[in-house]
């Protein structure tokens, strides 16, 4: 998940010219297998079918199989639905509608909104949960955002395919995505939770700290830094070693190309979804190799359980996205190249970041005892950061035995980590700031950018769209 997970990127030789067409050969060999992919389908079909005496047979059950297995190891998966149509709430299931309450030309935020018949008694915090823009679409957090619904009113950014932007929209940088940030929580108009999951615990930490500076009234009430990258200098990962070994020139030359026609992106630099997909499968090439052999085992043995939970994983895994160049470019330079933000060098349009302003927000960190993207002891570095949050406020959690996705997923995640989340939010004083939502508990709270001058000219200079649009999501 994290920003770096380029460690089994193959190198292209020369420069940008040099590597614009890779793109361009990946569309044309995809175009190129689309027959094989209808004949293995169809293959898989009459072998599946009980009308076909091979069908009870080993070598029928085999043949389906290996049909199976190579039609989904070269197809192309898109983005994958939320799945989330309700929830448990207190004993009671209670409808959930997905609807798109902030949008922007890379990211739109989602806010899972919950009818109840009756206003549930505990607290409802509202959280914002900043999705990593690092290569996976949003649904990964699908696990995430179920644990905190039944108690928490959740919004979740959902980022868009670099590819699917068209080049006139414009650029997009990490500057841009603190902007974001910073305009997502004056549009939930203040009383907010916000959660960093991974690569975005240092915009998010970069947001807050220029709000600090501001003195800005919507500032949330807490932030959680999930295994993000605060200081990866701490434990460095292969990923780390790697990013500060190359600098920023050879990923300029070797990972960065350009959008394709017919793709509504055409002509925008990206380092795309393919070239991340190579590097994630390569970290753990082995693994994924032994579990795509036992998917075959399954299907031959009938074992339907067990193939659906291998599917479901990897439709989920193997979607990737396109990531805007500028964004990913500054990102490593400044997070894995130069440790910008630790050695208090970071900026953001010119302005110094500064954790040390942060005063109003609880901090809460979690760290994966065997993350091996985000190494013990990188998130935490944002205490060492943050020296102005009273010590009361601050809290660090170290899961034991899991790695860096069970730090956000997970049996250990639902069991163990986010009731302690849950608890630090509540604890941190929901309610000190609340303003009641007229008309009952499923009504979206308004935009309160009118009420600071400063605020309102930010979010119309950063293309904010004024107030919430309910509109539904599509999923």
């Amino acid at each position: 998940m994290a920003i770096g997970e380029f460690g089994g990127v193959p190198a292209v030789p020369g420069n940008l010219l040099a590597s614009t067409p890779l793109y361009w050969l990946y569309e044309t060999s995809h175009a190129a297998l689309s027959p094989a992919r209808v004949f293995a389908d169809a293959t898989r079909l009459a072998f599946k079918n009980p009308f076909n005496p091979l069908y009870f047979t080993t070598f029928g059950k085999s043949v389906a199989a290996a049909a199976e297995l190579f039609e989904r190891s070269i197809r192309r998966y898109g983005r994958p639905d939320w799945r989330i149509s309700s929830t448990l709430v207190g004993g009671e299931r209670v409808p959930v509608h997905i609807v798109s309450v902030w949008e922007r030309q890379f990211c739109r935020v989602l806010r899972f909104e919950r009818f109840f018949e009756h206003a549930p008694r505990r607290p409802q915090p509202r959280l914002l949960i900043v999705a990593p823009l690092s290569g996976h679409y949003a649904t990964l957090l699908r696990g995430t955002v179920e644990a905190f619904l039944p108690n928490h009113d959740v919004y979740i950014t959902e980022w868009r395919d670099a590819r699917t932007v068209p080049l006139s929209e414009g650029t997009f940088d990490l500057d841009d995505y603190i902007d974001y940030v910073i305009s997502m929580l004056h549009a939930l108009g203040g009383e907010t939770h916000v959660i960093a999951v991974c690569q975005p615990a240092v915009p998010v930490l970069a947001a807050v700290a220029v709000m600090e500076a501001d003195d800005d009234p919507y500032v949330p009430i807490s932030m959680t830094l999930m295994g993000g990258p605060i200081d990866t200098r701490a434990n460095p990962t292969v990923v780390n070693k790697l990013a500060e070994r190359r600098g920023i020139d050879w990923f300029r030359r070797n990972v960065i190309t350009k959008v394709p026609f017919p793709n509504a992106g055409f002509m925008r630099d990206v380092y795309p979804g393919f070239l991340q997909l190579n590097g994630f499968m390569s970290m753990n090439l082995d693994r994924h190799i032994q579990a795509h052999r036992d998917l075959f085992l399954h299907l031959v043995k009938g074992d339907g359980d067990s193939a659906q939970k291998h599917k479901e994983f990897y439709d989920e895994y193997l979607a990737v996205m396109d990531l805007p160049a500028e964004y990913y470019l500054q990102t490593v330079d400044t997070v894995f190249v130069r440790h910008a933000l630790p050695d208090g060098q970071m900026k953001h349009r010119d302005r110094p970041v500064d954790p040390r302003r942060i005063k109003r927000v609880a901090l809460l960190t979690i760290e994966g005892e065997n993350d091996d993207i985000s190494g013990v002891g990188q998130t935490e570095a944002a205490h060492r950061l943050c020296t102005n949050i009273p010590a009361e406020r601050q809290s660090h959690w170290l899961q034991p035995a899991v790695g860096h996705y069970g730090v956000f997923n997970g049996s250990r995640f639902r069991s163990e980590i986010a009731p302690r989340i849950a608890d630090f939010v509540l604890s941190m004083g929901h309610g000190q700031r609340t303003r009641r939502n007229i008309g009952g508990w499923s009504k979206t709270p308004k935009i309160a950018g009118a009420a600071n001058g400063a605020i309102a000219a930010a979010d119309q200079r950063n293309g904010a769209t004024p107030g919430f649009a309910a509109r539904k999501a599509g999923h």
